[in-house]
């Protein structure tokens, strides 16, 4: 390997990691009480949450109960996509010859997603949202195995 393929490598690396890191993201999502006793005490609380890899379909969730500790979990997106294979012959002066490949592209429209985490003393919440295409934001409901219900919002 030449100095030059070596420099070149480095350089097309050191352009790439930084983007791959950016690519995860992490967002933050916020669950709001509407019934059950978090609601009653205290009607004014936000819970807020940190969902990891929100540029991908699923992710790690974190939050904090009040009286239950933290509570470790799930997000997960369906993003449906499309998948078009190109086959054929050009007669152009760039590209001469034939044209084969594959393009995948993300569909428009909303997509249905859903939590699910366990709490340090065993409470579990589960939920579904929905969410647009190619954005990290979306709403939904949630509820707890204590009778509490959540709005979620991110």
């Amino acid at each position: 390997m030449t100095a030059e393929m070596s420099r070149s490598r480095l350089l097309v690396l050191g352009l790439i990691l930084p983007l791959a890191a950016c690519a995860g993201g992490n967002s933050r999502m916020q669950l709001y009480p509407l019934q059950g006793e978090i609601a009653d005490s205290d009607p004014t609380l936000v819970i807020q949450a940190t969902a990891t890899n929100t540029g991908g379909t699923s992710g790690n969730l974190t939050f904090r109960l009040p009286e239950r500790g933290k509570c470790s979990g799930t997000w997960s997106s369906l993003t449906p996509r499309t998948v078009s294979n190109k086959k054929g012959m050009s007669l152009t002066w760039k590209k001469t010859g034939g044209e084969v490949g594959r393009e995948i592209a993300t569909v428009a429209g909303v997509n249905n997603g859903e939590i699910y985490a366990v709490c340090a003393d065993g409470t579990r919440v589960q939920g579904t949202f929905v969410v647009g295409s190619g954005t990290a934001s979306g709403t939904g409901q949630a509820s707890d195995t204590n009778g509490n219900v959540y709005k979620l919002l991110f």
